[in-house]
C-alpha cells in the first residue's frame, strides 16, 4: 500500500524495515552492527580527528570557499584567494573543519583544501613593525622590519623565537609577534 503522492513501489517506512520473525530481526540486527562497526574503522577518526584542537594550518589551495555549514549544501560566506595564508582550526565535522583568520573571520571549509604546512602573520594587532633578527635574540643584528599583516612561512618556533622567512629575508622573529604559533608552542 502505497503513500498518497509516493513513487508507485513505495512502501511506508515501517513496512520497510519491520523484521519478519526471528530470523529478520536477526538480519536487521547484524545489519546495524556491520554498519556500526564500518563507521567505527573507517570513519570514526575523521569525525574525532586524530590531531588536536585548536590547531594552525594553512591555505592549501590558490581559491577555497567558506561556508557558513559543513557540507557543499551551505552558502559560501568567503572565498580565500591566496594560497599559504595561516588559519586555526577548532572545530571538525567528518570532512569538514571550521577554520578562522586573523581577523575572526570563521566558517566551515573542506579538509583537502588545507595543509600541514606551517605558515603565520607578523602581529595583525599592531600598527608598528616587527624585527627580523639575524639570530634568535633581541641583541643580535636585525635583518629587516616587518609590516603587520605580512605572511611568512615558518621553519621551526622554540617556544619563545620562530625561524622564519619572508620572501627572500630569513631570520627569526619573536614568537609572540605572530599569528599562526600558539604561545610558548614548540615546532
Amino acid at each position: 500500500m502505497a503513500k498518497r503522492g509516493a513513487p508507485s513501489g513505495f512502501l511506508p517506512a515501517r513496512r520497510q524495515i519491520r523484521p519478519r520473525g526471528r530470523l529478520g530481526f536477526v538480519r536487521v540486527t547484524l545489519a546495524i552492527l556491520l554498519v556500526a562497526a564500518s563507521a567505527n574503522t573507517t570513519g570514526g577518526r575523521a569525525e574525532a580527528g586524530s590531531f588536536p584542537l585548536p590547531r594552525f594550518v594553512s591555505l592549501k589551495a590558490s581559491s577555497a570557499n567558506l561556508r557558513v555549514g559543513p557540507g557543499v549544501g551551505y552558502s559560501i560566506e568567503w572565498v580565500f584567494k591566496r594560497r599559504g595564508i595561516p588559519l586555526e582550526i577548532y572545530q571538525e565535522y567528518g570532512n569538514w573543519r571550521r577554520v578562522r583568520d586573523w581577523d575572526g573571520s570563521s566558517g566551515w571549509i573542506h579538509h583537502s583544501l588545507l595543509s600541514g604546512r606551517r605558515t603565520g602573520i607578523v602581529a595583525p594587532w599592531s600598527k608598528d613593525r616587527l624585527a627580523l633578527y639575524a639570530k634568535p635574540a633581541a641583541d643580535s643584528a636585525i635583518v629587516a622590519w616587518l609590516e603587520p599583516r605580512v605572511e611568512l612561512r615558518l621553519s621551526w618556533c622554540d617556544g619563545q623565537w620562530c625561524a622564519v622567512a619572508a620572501g627572500p629575508s630569513m631570520g627569526f622573529i619573536k614568537q609572540v609577534g605572530l599569528w599562526g604559533v600558539y604561545p610558548g608552542e614548540v615546532l
